[in-house]
């Protein structure tokens, strides 16, 4: 049975009133619930989202959105990526519902549970509906691989520098800056 946005919606609601708070997607017809992220993935997403924050919204260069953000894809697929950002001039104001685009930029960070290969194909799949830029982080690996459309994907190191030209002129971090630091 392929199911629809408003199907999802509707089991949302019912999960919701039975205080089950589940983060889940629409694939190709089908539910796919999201685990929670472990806690070194959750710090490399929110470290990144302060990041590129840091620089786009004194810019006002678009809107930055955690793995929470909903985006309807023109395959009909519910897609969420860890970290998503959609210029400004393509989303001038906020909604309160799934937006219907493909975001300029798609992150996934790699869970302790996730396939690396199943997240390479999210990854591959926004850019072949229009995404610009995907961006694959592997905490156990200390490796960003970075895709562009029609461009082989370029693996980065902690020494290296990720930048965005396209859609952040001017902005570029130490890829070491998004591991989580030790205290001692």
């Amino acid at each position: 049975m392929n199911l629809t946005i408003k199907d999802l919606e509707r089991l949302q609601e019912k999960l919701q009133e039975d205080n089950r708070d589940y983060q889940i997607e629409l694939q190709e017809g089908n539910i796919v619930v999201m685990g929670p992220s472990d806690i070194e993935s959750s710090e490399i997403g929110a470290e990144l989202i302060r990041l590129l924050g840091n620089w786009v919204k004194p810019r006002r260069l678009g809107r930055i959105f955690d793995s929470s953000g909903g985006f309807i894809m023109p395959n009909t697929d519910l897609r969420a990526p860890d970290v998503s950002f959609v210029s400004a001039d393509r989303l001038r104001r906020s909604q309160r519902s799934f937006a219907e685009l493909v975001p300029d930029l798609v992150v996934e960070i790699k869970s302790q549970s996730d396939r690396i290969r199943v997240l390479k194909e999210k990854v591959e799949l926004f850019l072949t509906l229009g995404a610009l830029v995907g961006i694959l982080i592997d905490p156990d690996k200390l490796t960003v691989t970075v895709y562009r459309q029609n461009n082989e994907p370029v693996v980065l190191a902690s020494a290296d520098k990720l930048t965005i030209a396209e859609l952040f002129p001017g902005w570029e971090i130490e890829i070491s800056e998004l591991w989580p630091p030790v205290f001692e």
